[in-house]
């Protein structure tokens, strides 16, 4: 057997308010032609399909769209998809009646019985070929502290809830397993040890805990097809638990990173290999320069480009490159994005973000922050504003942006 796992599409999701519908077209685009190139049996969705609870219907129409071309291409592909935590588990769930008939699983939310207790058995989900049951996946959906069974005397309830939820659900796959048959799982959520793509990720952390262990997926497991992290990863380096990433670059720290689905191929019970496929970019992210440097030095780097190529096979401006520029500034300049608008006019570049660099940034990791923190209270607004902008600017505060922070902090009382 033969699927694709993929997740952290984030469908709607925008870079700098730069809207990326463009670019997410041509990965399901793409995604649809590999499905079929490789002839592919089944295709694991593990969360974050859209960016936000509440989806665009330009964004919702572009994955069910997908799904039906999907599978009119290939009608006997499984297809079976879980939410994550940008995801809202009712909306997802919402067209279930229609895929079921079109052998599409949707699992957003944690189902329950009438009598309130989780039903473990609608988080088992078969996968067929050729008619017959080849593997058995346990849909398991971002889980929320109301999601997990209750614990008693746990250090930490909620990673024992987790932990027991997946017992439960691998233990009723364990009973419908016949010999030969593989049992995946899938899951959104950060595990021990991931690593996370700088500026790109949320942070999931409820009760305290923010990454899970490995442990919570037993021997039975033959492969672990995880959601959450934007870089491809393999768990505590075991081959068959990972991350397959986000198919896009979320942030600009993804810029020299080549995203990825991954082919993954079962023979029997036994993963006989996961082989990434890398997604083409519609839209290249350059970073210039890659270290912050002063003004004339970034200036200098925008004329070195090499922009001729871009040019020569240019589709039009909604495939020119997102530009983000480092520079190094003694002080604030207001009209510093003006400047580099105007200077790179005419070029196929679309400037997203100014990212500064000032001597005294307030991020000093020599800073002693518990000192900061302990003279807090015994601050003014005024004075806690002086301190930060000498702090990140090595100057005093001019007088007339003290005037301004005055005028917004007192309101009518400054006029």
């Amino acid at each position: 057997m033969r699927f694709i796992h993929t997740s952290d599409w984030h469908l709607g999701q925008t870079l700098h308010s730069a809207e990326r519908g463009l670019e997410h077209q041509h990965f399901l685009d793409w995604l649809c032609i590999t499905l079929q190139e490789q002839q592919a049996d089944a295709l694991l969705i593990a969360g974050d399909i859209f960016d936000n609870a509440n989806p665009s219907a330009a964004s919702q129409k572009q994955f069910y769209r997908f799904l039906r071309q999907a599978k009119m291409h290939l009608p006997d592909l499984n297809i079976i998809i879980i939410a994550g935590n940008h995801d809202s588990p009712a909306r997802l769930e919402a067209p279930g009646p229609l895929l079921d008939g079109m052998d599409i699983c949707v699992v957003g939310m944690v189902p329950r019985l009438a009598d309130g207790s989780i039903d473990v058995s609608a988080m088992v989900v078969p996968i067929r070929q050729n008619s017959g049951i080849v593997a058995w996946c346990l849909a398991v959906p971002f889980l929320r502290p109301g999601d997990v069974p209750r614990v008693e005397n746990a250090s930490d309830p909620y990673m024992a809830g987790i932990a027991r939820l997946y017992k439960e659900v691998s233990d009723h796959a364990l009973g419908l397993r016949q010999p030969g048959q593989a049992i995946i799982a899938m899951g959104h959520c950060h595990m021990v040890g991931g690593e996370i793509s700088e500026d790109s990720e949320r942070r999931i952390v409820i009760g305290g805990t923010e990454a899970l262990s490995a442990s919570m997926f037993d021997s039975h497991i033959t492969y672990a097809a995880l959601g959450h992290l934007h870089l491809a990863q393999k768990v505590g380096k075991q081959e068959h638990l990972r991350y397959c990433g986000s198919p896009l670059s979320l942030s600009f720290a993804e810029v020299d990173y080549r995203h990825q689905v991954l082919c993954v191929d079962i023979d029997g019970d036994k993963l006989s290999q996961v082989i990434p496929l890398y997604v083409p970019r519609a839209v290249q992210l350059l970073r210039i320069p890659k270290l912050a440097a002063p003004l004339p030095d970034v200036l200098d780097a925008l004329d070195s480009l090499d922009l001729a190529g871009i040019i020569e096979n240019s589709k039009g401006t909604q495939y020119d490159p997102y530009l983000e520029v480092r520079v190094k500034l003694d002080a604030p300049e207001p009209g510093l994005r003006a400047r580099i608008e105007s200077y790179i006019a005419g070029k196929p570049l679309r400037l997203l973000k100014i990212d500064p660099h000032y001597p005294g940034k307030w991020q000093d990791e020599n800073s002693d922050k518990e000192a900061i923190q302990d003279t807090l209270d015994r601050l003014q607004p005024e004075d806690i504003f002086r301190r930060l902008y000498q702090g990140k600017y090595q100057q005093e505060a001019p007088g007339d942006m003290l005037q301004a922070f005055g005028e917004l902090l007192h309101g009518e009382d400054m006029q």
